[in-house]
């Protein structure tokens, strides 16, 4: 089968090469899933940096979250189990933790729905409690991970502001659905957010970003707001003033929802039964900007790593819907 690997660490399209390599083989209670499409996520690209928390070994094939087949031809999501990740023909799951896929999606849309979706629906709702009426900020809002924030934020009633960089992702941020956009490259986020809300600024921050992104979240938090940290893809990792929470009333909430499939794995199929809810109303739908195939991983996984991307880029199977 072909699959692309990464022998040394480095920038993506530098590091992954495209091989032909032996099947794997399935451990104890893994299953082997035909891969129909493969999503590209920013941690694909800090996994071939080697600079993801999680540290495969070398040689490793990258790709984190896929809609896949089982050999009895179900369609399902998954995260391949690393070293075998998802830019190949074959992977490796865990059976127990396999997702059926939602009917209403096609196999790209499918293998977008999983990380993102499963992380802004934590993040939202059970770690911020979003409640309908309230104000959501969301920084970079046409990339995959604020994309799906700011859809899950308009199905659960929100005011949503989404924060871009660049005209093009602003149009893509209103087509989402967003109420209000601010392009940080042209105005200035603090002043903008303000006067969207009278002053008063946002009930629920929800921040990838890191960086400038938070210095800004900080001065925005509403009375009670809630500040979600989900990662640091601008690439500087904030360190919070706790007295300006404590003066400004707001709380500051880590996410990683990784943690879920381990400390409490009953949520994250909770959690995936109402993604599949809510896809089938028509209230989320991934946000899929290209479909490559296998032999543009590399390209793709890159144009993340750049930020140049908007939603999401799929690498789609051979047979693949």
């Amino acid at each position: 089968m072909q699959a692309w690997q990464v022998h040394e660490n480095g920038e993506p399209s530098e590091v992954m090469r495209l091989a032909e390599v032996e099947r794997p083989a399935p451990g104890d209670g893994q299953v082997l899933l035909r891969v129909r499409a493969a999503n590209v996520n920013f941690p694909d690209a800090l996994l071939c940096r080697g600079q993801y928390q999680v540290r495969p070994p070398l040689p490793f094939t990258p790709g984190v979250e896929i809609c896949g087949e089982t050999g009895d031809g179900r369609r399902v999501i998954a995260n391949p189990a690393l070293p075998y990740g998802g830019f190949a023909d074959y992977v490796l799951a865990d059976a127990r933790a396999l997702l059926p896929a939602p009917d209403s999606l096609d196999d790209a849309e499918a293998a977008a729905l999983h990380i993102g979706y499963q992380t802004g629906w934590f993040g939202l709702h059970r770690r911020a409690r979003l409640e309908a009426g309230e104000t959501l900020l969301v920084h970079a809002a046409a990339g995959g991970v604020g994309s799906a924030a700011v859809q899950l934020g308009k199905a659960a009633g929100a005011t949503v502001i989404g924060v871009v960089g660049g005209a093009d992702k602003a149009a893509v941020a209103r087509r989402l659905g967003c109420d209000v956009v601010v392009d940080r490259r042209a105005e200035d986020v603090v002043a903008a957010v303000k006067e969207a809300t009278g002053g008063r600024g946002a009930d629920v921050i929800y921040d990838p970003v890191g960086g400038e992104a938070y210095t800004q979240s900080a001065k925005l938090a509403a009375f009670e707001g809630r500040i979600v940290v989900v990662g640091f893809a601008g690439g500087t990792v904030p360190s919070p003033a706790l007295n300006h929470a404590l003066v400004k009333n707001y709380s500051i909430l880590g996410l990683h929802w990784g943690l879920y499939n381990t400390k409490n794995p009953k949520l994250v199929q909770h959690c995936h039964e109402q993604l599949t809810e809510l896809a089938a109303r028509g209230d989320i739908k991934p946000l899929i900007s290209e479909r490559v195939p296998l032999s543009e991983a590399a390209r793709a996984v890159q144009r993340v790593a750049d930020g140049r991307s908007t939603g999401r880029i799929v690498v789609v199977g051979k047979e693949s819907a």
